[in-house]
Formats: structure tokens, C-alpha cells, sequence
């Protein structure tokens, strides 16, 4: 991510990587080995999450989870701060 990157492509990926890619505001995708060695010759490539393409030819799907988090820039601690408002009131009345 720091060298610009905001989405990788393989023909699979290991759980833990996949994960961690989301967490951190990456895309991960999989795709068939035909697809990604005919995306290997291009030097750069062009992702529409909200389509789920590559290129406009390519598609390719994530969970709706995912791809919202990722649409609205929401990491876990964006997700928790969404309800900041309800966790002051729980604070407020356990305290």
C-alpha cells in the first residue's frame, strides 16, 4: 500500500493474507490462472470496485461486506466509530 498499490491480483490467496489486505484498504483479488497471466503483460490496470471490473473486460466478485468497507473507507476502528454515539451512552450509564 505505501508504494501506491490499492488492489492485488493472483489465483489465490491465503486467508490470513486476504484478511489482512481488507483490513488495510487493499483489494485482493482472485482469478483464474488464464486471467491473471493475460493481465500480467499490461502495465497498469484500471479496478472499478463498484462494478467489480478490471479494465471494463475483467470481472470479479467480494463479499458485499468487503466491498462496502472498503467503498467507504471504513477500517475496524471506523466500523466501531459509526456507533461512537451509543458507546458514550453505555459509558455514560455503566460508569
Amino acid at each position: 500500500k505505501q508504494f501506491g498499490f490499492r488492489a492485488v491480483v493472483s489465483q489465490s490467496f491465503a486467508d490470513i493474507f486476504a484478511n489482512n489486505c481488507f483490513k488495510n484498504g487493499m483489494l485482493p483479488i482472485a482469478l483464474p490462472e488464464e486471467q491473471v497471466n493475460e493481465l500480467m503483460h499490461c502495465r497498469e490496470l484500471t479496478v472499478d470496485l463498484e462494478k467489480q471490473t478490471i479494465d471494463d473486460r475483467i470481472g470479479f466478485r467480494i463479499g458485499e461486506f468487503q466491498r462496502y468497507c472498503l467503498l467507504e473507507g471504513l477500517d475496524d476502528i471506523g466500523l466501531t466509530l459509526r456507533y461512537e454515539d451509543a458507546i458514550r451512552e453505555y459509558e455514560i450509564s455503566h460508569g
